[in-house]
């Protein structure tokens, strides 16, 4: 068999007829092409500017809302490494690739995987946000990214590097191991495949880790309604308004630029008719700017407040959908509004997709934006909660757990949209793949270290940015 390649990084050429014991083997040939030691493979942090590269993407942001980024990213290795997305970009795109395409979920860090309560009401857990989702970027950018995170999230929690080390590892093998599952299924049953939180904390091995989790959720899933990040509806003279709170939502930003009811108000046209009609039974009554995470620091992002005739609340969420920082990286490239882009790529990955998903634009500026359903994070603070009770002694092993669950979660999302003999049959049933990926993630982890410390260095304390 004769393989070609569009790129050095593009795709191979299309293989949908082929059975499914020659796509595997089309996978393991590949190996010529790209060996899977050669993911091993990390640039050193000085043959770029991390400072330099994060500045660049200040461009269109709320210029009074950056300096709350920097002070969060310089918190920690591991803060920096979720905000410093457009910086991994920049490194990914030089390394080997071996050129098979996915829906990419673009920010791939442990934290952007969380739990929440499908439209079904079942409680999955999936990837959070999918701001930098791009299709047509190899697979290995996302799983690099995970395994890398994980290493640097070990360390901060003073972890032996032969831990964290491990721990990547592990990662690495739950994708590859999960993928040669998938394999077997057909496309219909991959995507119906959905990592529902009971039955997976049911599976973990560690009988400590797995009553700590169950134990975990249960009490979570009763508490859904106190979650303190979550916006609450205040009634004066019978008009509902969302309650403000310091450094987390406000209803007013001098330097945004952008009207938040007006945003919404251009939304519902991109939505199905039915959920259309849904929505129709609400109406748009307060706006507020909430501040989230730490990538996503002073691009727009809004809450609207719905309420229905008796009252009851419907809370959306538009955020600013900017240019993926793979698109930077010229690993693909975004066709269509960047919100309809964001919102299809979120359906792809996701295993049950938000019903309100849809996408708008500023009508002055034509900025294109995504909205969705406000989701509660009491959920996604589960894997903090389960540290927490754990304590040091069992920390390794639920990290572990973690990275695992989170492994298996992005082979699920990766094979909804390529090729999951071909990914098979290029990772193998060798650990090869697994342990390559562990040295990389060590060696990212000491770039982050190295960046992170730049930026504090750099930061002026009198304008909280950057001084070079």
């Amino acid at each position: 068999m004769t393989l070609t390649r569009e790129t050095a990084t593009g795709p191979i050429v299309s293989r949908a007829a082929m059975a499914r014991k020659d796509r595997y083997g089309a996978g393991k040939e590949l190996r010529l092409l790209v060996p899977r030691e050669s993911h091993a493979a990390c640039p050193a942090p000085w043959e770029r500017d991390a400072v330099a590269l994060l500045r660049a993407t200040e461009h269109g942001r709320i210029a009074s809302l950056v300096p709350k980024r920097y002070e969060r990213m310089t918190e920690t290795p591991f803060a920096f490494l979720r905000g410093a997305a457009a910086v991994m970009a920049r490194d990914l795109a030089g390394l080997p690739a071996a050129g098979i395409p996915v829906q990419a979920c673009g920010d791939c860090h442990v934290k952007n995987f969380g739990a929440f309560k499908s439209p079904e009401g079942r409680i999955l857990f999936d990837i959070n946000d999918f701001d930098e989702t791009l299709a047509g970027v190899d697979f290995s950018f996302d799983l690099k990214r995970l395994v890398a995170s994980v290493a640097v999230l070990a360390r901060d929690r003073e972890l032996p590097d032969a831990t964290a080390r491990r721990l990547a590892a592990t990662a690495a093998r739950a994708y590859r191991m999960f993928m040669r599952e998938l394999r077997k299924k057909d496309p219909a049953d991959i995507w119906q495949t959905r990592m529902e939180v009971h039955r997976e904390a049911a599976m973990i091995d560690d009988g400590k880790i797995r009553a700590v989790m169950t134990a975990v959720l249960a009490k979570t899933v009763k508490k859904l309604t106190r979650d303190d990040n979550f916006p609450s509806v205040v009634f004066e003279n019978g008009i509902g308004r969302i309650e403000e709170r310091t450094e987390h939502i406000e209803h007013h930003i001098d330097d945004c630029g952008f009207e938040p009811r007006a945003i919404f108000a251009r939304y519902p046209s991109s939505l199905l008719p039915e959920r259309c009609t849904l929505l129709c039974r609400y109406r748009l009554h307060d706006t507020a700017f909430k501040i989230v995470g730490i990538g996503s620091i002073g691009t727009f992002c809004a809450i609207g407040l719905y309420l229905s005739p008796d009252r009851k609340p419907l809370f959306l969420q538009v955020k600013e959908a900017r240019r993926s920082v793979h698109t930077r990286g010229e690993a693909g490239s975004d066709p269509v509004h960047r919100g309809r882009a964001i919102v299809e790529g979120q359906r792809a990955l996701q295993a049950a997709s938000d019903v309100f998903l849809g996408w708008t634009e500023d009508e002055g500026t034509c900025r294109p934006f995504y909205v969705r359903h406000l989701k509660h994070r009491r959920l996604d603070d589960i894997f903090d909660d389960v540290l927490g009770a754990v304590g040091k002694k069992h920390e390794a092993a639920a990290i572990a757990s973690f990275a695992g669950l989170c492994g298996r979660t992005l082979a699920r999302a990766h094979a909804r949209t390529a090729d999951p003999a071909l990914l098979a049959g290029y990772m193998g049933s060798s650990v090869a793949l697994d342990e390559a990926l562990a040295s990389f993630a060590m060696a990212y982890a000491d770039n982050t270290a190295y960046d992170h410390a730049r930026l504090r260095d750099a930061l002026d304390p009198a304008t909280g940015l950057p001084t070079r």
